[in-house]
């Protein structure tokens, strides 16, 4: 662990994911920073990866997002030795997470159902 808490590769995805998050959203990084109650500054200090962003404040960033918190960590290699299927595997089982996560109703979800089923039967 590193006791000096200075950021380290994963504070550089979770960054990058929240960076790619806010632009997909249309924001600038002032606009995302009013919603979160905290200065541009700070949150260009996130994105970079150059500040650790806290528990609390991943939690606050995951919801202006709608998406589940551990979509803010896509991308960070917490298993290394992990074969490419398996690897290939876990970022599949993590976006229907996030789409499951973010739909609307249960009829929604039900036809995701549906189609995953009818996916799996032609195989």
């Amino acid at each position: 662990m590193n006791g000096d808490r200075q950021p380290v590769e994963a504070d550089m995805v979770v960054g990058a994911n929240i960076r790619r998050l806010r632009r997909e959203l249309g924001l600038t990084l002032q606009e995302f920073a009013c919603r979160l109650d905290i200065r541009h500054q700070q949150l260009q200090k996130y994105e970079t990866g150059s500040n650790r962003v806290s528990a609390g404040v991943l939690y606050v960033m995951a919801r202006a997002f709608s998406v589940p918190v551990d979509a803010l960590f896509e991308g960070v290699d917490d298993t290394p030795g992990l074969d490419e299927p398996t690897k290939a595997l876990q970022l599949a089982r993590n976006k229907c997470r996030m789409l499951v996560d973010r739909a609307s109703c249960a009829t929604v979800l039900t036809s995701m159902a549906k189609v995953l089923g009818a996916m799996q039967d032609t195989d």
